[in-house]
């Protein structure tokens, strides 16, 4: 297998005197969706965090194409290809969508109107509200608007830390659908959920996280039939 465009190793992450994340090592190949499940507080957010440069309280080793991240500035790791949509999807509540999409483009000095045309091709919704204002969006909406935000900066690693919290679910299937159709296309994606019945029907690979450990990893269909899995997080 190639090089891993993601390579997480021995990391732990501490708030003040709490061990938050206790040593997990995993990884990410191209065209890979890799999920992080488990319960709340199990660690998933704060891994992401800690890999593009929003905590920095860790030791242990993040590359990312090869190159460390570790004391990178978070601005930085976006420059380098990997874009976080973050947990309660945080928009500019009172841009337009539109400038929302640019805001996304920041990294890029040359012209965005293709990486616009793709994204409201991902998202016909956003194109019908592109003069709309971020914060009179519906939740579904201001999720898509997220994820378009972060494509904008043309990612090498799309990472989504809960993409389906707080949504009804027939938006929860369309943001599911999205994150298949936009792997479909190449994309590599690092997603972390809750709702581990969609994450591990789409993912490649998964990791099961329990108070800041890897406790389980497989195939999405693996971690699927595990009974174990099952009866932690399937509710069977």
């Amino acid at each position: 297998m190639s090089e891993p465009v993601l390579k997480v190793e021995n990391v732990n992450v501490y708030y003040g005197s709490i061990h938050a994340i206790k040593g997990i090592s995993f990884e990410v190949h191209e065209g890979e969706i890799v999920t992080l499940i488990g319960a709340n507080g199990a660690g998933k957010s704060t891994t992401l965090n800690t890999i593009s440069g929003l905590l920095h309280r860790a030791t242990g080793s993040v590359s990312f194409l090869g190159e460390s991240l570790m004391k990178v500035q978070p601005h930085k790791i976006v420059e380098r290809g990997l874009a976080q949509v973050p947990e309660g999807r945080r928009v500019f509540a009172q841009m337009t969508v539109q400038e929302n999409l640019e805001m996304g483009a920041y990294t890029h000095n040359d012209d965005i109107s293709a990486d616009l045309e793709k994204v409201y091709g991902l998202f016909p919704r956003l194109k019908e509200r592109m003069r709309q204002i971020a914060g009179t969006l519906s939740g579904g909406e201001q999720q898509m608007l997220a994820m378009g935000r972060a494509l904008m900066s043309r990612p090498k690693l799309l990472m989504l830390d809960e993409p389906s919290m707080g949504l009804a679910p027939i938006l929860v299937e369309q943001i599911f659908d999205i994150i298949a159709d936009l792997h479909r296309t190449g994309a590599t994606i690092l997603l972390v959920e809750q709702n581990a019945q969609m994450a591990l029907g789409i993912a490649s690979r998964g990791y099961v996280m329990e108070t800041g450990k890897i406790v389980a990893t497989g195939t999405g269909q693996e971690l699927l039939a595990s009974e174990e899995v099952r009866k932690a997080y399937l509710g069977g």
